[in-house]
């Protein structure tokens, strides 16, 4: 398996900061960018963009915390995390009080679609941003339970780095926190897809 932590000089740690990284990324994929290598022979060429496609790839990966905390686990455990479909407790109510939000969204977008009439769809215009309000209020709930998370990994960093051994380092958190902002980025992708279909 790549070390995408290795691949773009970064240490391998839960958070990083994205200005050092996207630095890194952008010299490295200069050096090596297919550009560079145009008159050059095929295998060469190949070679450059297999380089220039791995660093993009370990990017991507490296700069959403999600897919960083999923790739340290497989680094760290030599698995991937199992895929456990159990919601924490403490996202219980959230995980409610969201699917039954966005039922009611649904349910008001189905009865809207049957509206024919332009006259006779004016006043939904208003019920709509009603809804568009709610689902803002609910989203801006999720981005300030990511934001704790970020900044709870910010500070397992150093704690990361001084355990001398990944027995010692904090794994069960690092897991429980990916799977959260899994269940966090789910939701909060949903709750904008209804946003974009309230924009009658």
């Amino acid at each position: 398996m790549t070390d995408n932590f290795a691949l773009l000089n970064e240490p391998r740690r839960p958070w990083l900061d994205l200005d050092s990284l996207k630095e890194k990324f952008l010299a490295l994929s200069t050096q090596t960018h297919p550009d560079r290598v145009h008159q050059s022979p095929e295998p060469e060429r190949i070679a450059a963009s297999a380089r220039f496609a791995e660093l993009n790839s370990a990017y991507q990966c490296l700069r959403e915390p999600k897919e960083r905390l999923r790739h340290l686990l497989e680094l760290e455990r030599g698995a991937k995390p199992a895929d456990i479909q159990r919601v924490p407790e403490n996202l219980m109510t959230a995980m409610f009080e969201i699917g039954q939000l966005c039922k009611q969204v649904d349910a008001f977008l189905l009865e809207y679609s049957r509206v024919t009439s332009p006259i006779l769809k004016v006043p939904w215009f208003e019920r709509a941003q009603n809804w568009v309000a709610q689902l803002s209020l609910r989203q801006q709930k999720i981005h300030s339970q990511r934001e704790e998370l970020l900044l709870e990994l910010k500070a397992m960093n150093s704690a990361w780095e001084t355990a001398t051994a990944s027995a010692n380092r904090p794994l069960d958190r690092v897991e429980e926190m990916y799977r959260v902002l899994g269940y966090l980025t789910r939701w909060s992708e949903q709750i904008q897809e209804r946003v974009v279909r309230l924009s009658l």
